[in-house]
């Protein structure tokens, strides 16, 4: 597919780039491709499967797969340009621009962060201005290579469009290969001198890096050579959407069609369970049908009204919204919940009771009081999931309204589905979670904070606050941050976060995936 290598051999035209020293090149200009350069991967068909999928639906993934042996055949046999013009039409045509643009940069980053060459990236980072030349649409490169790896300049195939809408075609001088690349290097350059500095991975690169004076080839990568870690990133991935966990090879976009619908219907399944037995049967259920739930550390005992005792206030790490419910599976009694927003779907089929937060922080206070004075009660005070190992920032109000607080550790492990979504309908997201042919919940109870901890003892509310976090954060060896719910869905969707009661029609604004 786009980004494949039809022969390997590489001459002697141009050093290996593992010869190229870095001294000194912060004045300089790089250009670089990106497809087995830039990235270790050769192949750009991940990426297009995660855009049909994520805009497409299950569907457009199906003719995606469909078309990519008649996409193959034309790159390996017949022209590069025709075979990566197959994989743009199955996966384009007729799609908003705008939501391409969404998974352009709420959802490919962090796969494209996850892929980086080490050697070419050394390079490329070295280098103070930066340009990328690719046969990939500008649309699906240009927000992460700008974004997280501070490209100045993008060049790549433009994709044509009617009435807002992809059409599967591609703009002239059509897509940017052999040729076509250095022709557009020196169109870009015109008024400006060229970079002196080329990297590539293929003959077809060869012409655009015969324009500078030094180029440099990125060697096959194998399998024992590790990307870029994240550590050395000029941006951490915090958040990012989407629902695939990993990026789909045509093998692996076939296993995930065919597992769509049984995979659905387990799902039913699992949340029948969930939400029909007794919360004491729950954990045993959730095993049978392949639900690993893990419990560590010691649980308080229950609050009993008759002993005039308050309840409980579990303060949770958030990953999904299912996080209460394993709580409650773990403890095997229903603790209440209190959210900022919750589907109409998901607040029929959870087993336990949920009550929605206004905004309105007197109103959110004395309700939390009441609830408490009820019994226990569990919150996740981040006010939305985060998906990497990160803890945004907590709000300090449940500090302010009881002392019996327990900070629990939340984490999970899913394989295929991510049970969160910041773009899509959030009703689906308890559905997906259980899709994964056996996801995992770990409950982390941890100690009761201590009286000389709490508000009570003259701490102010942030710094119980900010205590609770370090210590889930510590427990589970995340990283904190003062990232904030809104935050997270201006990056991702562009709007606060609220959920209506109805399915969300989200408006296609600026997003800056990450």
């Amino acid at each position: 597919m786009a980004g494949n290598h039809k022969n390997s051999d590489h001459s002697c035209e141009f050093p290996a780039i593992a010869t190229c020293e870095t001294f000194g090149r912060d004045k300089q200009t790089v250009v670089s491709d990106l497809d087995g350069t830039l990235l270790r991967g050769r192949s750009s068909f991940p990426y297009f499967a995660l855009v049909a999928f994520e805009v497409g639906g299950p569907l457009r993934l199906l003719f995606l797969l469909l078309a990519s042996p008649i996409a193959g055949i034309l790159y390996y046999f017949i022209s590069e340009a025709a075979g990566i013009r197959v994989l743009i039409f199955a996966t384009m045509a007729g799609m908003k621009v705008s939501d391409i643009e969404s998974v352009a940069r709420a959802v490919l980053p962090k796969f494209y962060s996850s892929d980086l060459h080490p050697e070419a990236w050394r390079v490329f980072a070295a280098c103070g201005k930066r340009c990328v030349l690719t046969a990939n649409p500008t649309v699906m490169v240009e927000p992460f290579l700008k974004e997280f790896l501070g490209a100045d300049m993008v060049l790549g195939t433009e994709i044509d469009s009617w009435n807002g809408r992809a059409t599967g075609l591609v703009k002239t001088p059509g897509v940017l290969v052999g040729s076509h690349k250095a022709e557009a290097l020196l169109k870009a350059f015109e008024d400006a001198s060229l970079p002196e500095l080329a990297l590539g991975d293929r003959k077809t690169d060869y012409p655009y890096m015969k324009l500078c004076k030094e180029g440099y080839i990125v060697p096959p990568a194998t399998s024992e050579l590790k990307p870029v870690t994240v550590d050395k990133l000029p941006k951490p991935v915090v958040f990012h959407d989407g629902r695939l966990v990993h990026k789909l090879t045509p093998f692996k976009a076939l296993i995930t069609i065919l597992w769509i619908p049984v995979g659905f219907l387990l799902a039913c399944l699992r949340i029948a369970a969930g939400a029909l037995l007794p919360m004491p049967l729950v954990y045993y259920a959730f095993w049978a049908l392949g639900v690993r739930v893990y419990i560590k550390g010691t649980p308080p005992p229950p609050a009993k009204k008759s002993t005039g005792r308050t309840g409980v206030l579990f303060i949770c790490s958030h990953r999904t919204l299912l996080d209460p419910i394993f709580l409650s599976t773990a403890l095997g009694r229903p603790i209440p919940a209190v959210t900022y927003s919750l589907s109409r779907l998901s607040e029929i089929i959870s087993p336990i009771k949920t009550v929605r937060l206004n905004r309105d922080r007197t109103a959110d206070a004395n309700m939390i009081k009441k609830l408490l004075e009820e019994g226990d009660l569990v919150i996740c005070p981040e006010g939305t999931t985060c998906r990497e190992p990160f803890l945004l920032r907590f709000s300090a109000l449940f500090a302010e309204l009881t002392n019996e607080l327990v900070p629990v550790a939340m984490s999970n492990k899913m394989s295929m589905f991510h049970g969160t979504t910041a773009r899509g309908w959030k009703g689906m997201d308890p559905f997906y979670f259980f899709m994964n042919p056996s996801p995992a919940y770990e409950v982390t109870f941890l100690n009761k904070l201590p009286y000389e901890l709490t508000c009570a003892s003259g701490k102010s509310s942030h710094d119980v606050a900010n205590y609770i976090q370090r210590t889930i954060a510590s427990s589970l060896s995340y990283e904190c941050t003062n990232f904030t719910r809104k935050d997270k869905y201006k990056i991702l969707a562009g709007n606060d976060g609220t959920v209506d009661t109805g399915k969300p029609k989200v408006a296609a604004g600026k997003i800056m995936g990450c």
